[in-house]
């Protein structure tokens, strides 16, 4: 919610919300649900209602409190298409961002229908990326619906990947993101699905970023890929 995080692939976070709902398998050991719930236990007043979904009218404008350009994940918290979020609130949303254009912003959802829907509504500028999570095959149709966006920079997060993806259509992709599930009750990810991906990501010429083979021990083991770290970003950085 401030600047700097421990997000590998970011710079800072803004969440004018906060809580969310489980939609699908990669949901399961939310690592948001854990942190709102332990920042709730802290008193932080922003998680007073733990992981429910709350809209906080009072950080709609911090992006332009920050005058240094950062890249920013735009609710890390939460799923701004979610679909109890009030459409006029996502409005609102967009506007901070198109004001605060110094910025550049990266939103991910797993609620891609929503997204599709509402695509042609916002006001897209090229500092607003958007992206889909895929945790495994039988989500790549949210792949789909983020191409039909109006998206000037599309990226595909699969994290936690819990599957292999073969033959992913990456065509209109910016940006893949992968990584493994950490934290309690963490479910393994096998080298051969990174593997894979990365290659493919080679073949169509799209930056590649590995961010971390998780676990219960994530830093333990490290995010080295056949011995480098892959860091690629998309060319708009």
């Amino acid at each position: 919610m401030a600047l700097g995080t421990a997000i590998e692939w970011t710079e800072s976070t803004w969440n004018p919300i906060t809580g969310c709902t489980k939609i699908s398998v990669g949901c399961q050991n939310c690592y948001a649900e854990r942190m709102a719930k332990r920042l709730q236990a802290m008193g932080q007043r922003n998680y007073r209602n733990g992981f429910q979904l709350t809209l906080h009218e009072s950080m709609l404008d911090l992006p332009l409190r920050w005058k240094k350009p950062q890249i920013i994940f735009v609710n890390s918290m939460s799923d701004l298409f979610h679909e109890d979020v009030p459409k006029e609130f996502i409005y609102r949303v967009f506007n901070t961002m198109n004001t605060a254009n110094w910025h550049q912003y990266q939103i991910l959802t797993k609620r891609s229908t929503r997204l599709r829907q509402l695509s042609a509504q916002l006001p897209w500028e090229k500092h607003i990326w958007m992206g889909v999570t895929v945790e495994n095959s039988d989500y790549i149709f949210r792949l789909d619906d983020l191409r039909q966006t109006h998206a000037q920079l599309k990226f595909l997060s699969l994290e936690p990947l819990l599957g292999p993806i073969p033959e992913i259509n990456l065509e209109g992709i910016d940006w893949v993101i992968v990584g493994g599930e950490s934290g309690p009750g963490a479910r393994p990810m096998k080298p051969e699905w990174v593997i894979d991906i990365k290659n493919q990501c080679q073949k169509y010429g799209v930056p590649f970023f590995f961010k971390q083979w998780g676990g219960t021990n994530k830093k333990r083991n490290g995010r080295q890929l056949e011995g480098k770290y892959w860091d690629e970003k998309p060319r708009y950085i």
